[in-house]
């Protein structure tokens, strides 16, 4: 894998022809006043890909969010989810969350989780349909291994575009990332600061040198490596921080000792 030279609009492709922002904002557990606050101060920051999913029970206000941005429809790449309890309600639930979110179309829909711990073929074939019909963009899976992946390309000949799945430093797994990368599925990651060590010697060792903070060096790393990364705060400084990761750049070897920290 090699270095990605970084700008605002760094995306990573979607087959056939669409494109996914690098860095998008999550809002797990974000709720009211308080996700409709953080989704506004995460667009004046300049994400321009926001996450959100039926079970989180905020589509209204990141919906509100949206709508108070200014920001046009087209420079938003918006992502929600089907929970896997809604099984047979796929249509209603997409219904339900464009209406909630106050658009025609989705970016990108994901089933949340595997079904009863099963693909869910039933349901992916529903995706499908809608994302042939122009309701959904892209469509892919969240928390997915790579077997389950498989089994709903065979059964519809369209493999999910996105696997959704927790992911820092301390759980980079190449063979995961480029087995999917093979098959054409980006890795979207979540949690890339509670799934991490942010005291690591040797993060707060790059940090210092750059004058960055540890989620900073974190960030720079995903989005170096091409993955997806959507970190997640309530807090507008650590938002705006957050994304403030474009006056850096990792060497080749500070990117290979930060893919090594499980082994440290």
């Amino acid at each position: 894998m090699t270095d990605i030279g970084l700008t605002s609009e760094l995306t990573a492709p979607l087959p056939p022809s669409g494109q996914i922002p690098l860095i998008g904002f999550g809002t797990w557990q974000l709720r009211g006043d308080e996700a409709r606050q953080a989704v506004s101060w995460a667009l004046e920051a300049g994400y321009r890909h926001i996450d959100t999913a039926t079970g989180y029970g905020n589509e209204q206000q990141v919906g509100a969010a949206l709508a108070d941005s200014g920001v046009p429809r087209d420079q938003v790449f918006v992502t929600t989810k089907l929970p896997p309890d809604h099984v047979g309600r796929e249509r209603r639930t997409l219904r339900e969350s464009l209406d909630n979110l106050g658009v025609d179309y989705l970016d990108l829909w994901l089933i949340h989780w595997p079904p009863n711990g099963t693909p869910g073929e039933d349901s992916w074939k529903v995706f499908v349909e809608a994302q042939g019909e122009g309701l959904v963009r892209n469509i892919g899976v969240s928390n997915y291994s790579l077997d389950q992946i498989d089994t709903l390309t065979n059964a519809t000949g369209v493999t999910p575009a996105v696997n959704q799945i927790k992911w820092s430093p301390f759980l980079f797994d190449r063979s995961l990332l480029d087995a999917s990368r093979k098959r054409g599925v980006v890795v979207e990651g979540y949690s890339p600061f509670r799934a991490a060590k942010l005291d690591h010697p040797e993060l707060t060792q790059i940090a210092e040198k750059y004058g960055k903070t540890v989620p900073q060096v974190i960030m720079r790393w995903h989005v170096q490596r091409g993955i997806v990364v959507i970190p997640k705060s309530a807090q507008r400084e650590r938002i705006e921080s957050n994304i403030d990761i474009f006056d850096f750049e990792l060497s080749a070897d500070e990117l290979n000792a930060v893919d090594h920290l499980t082994e440290a």
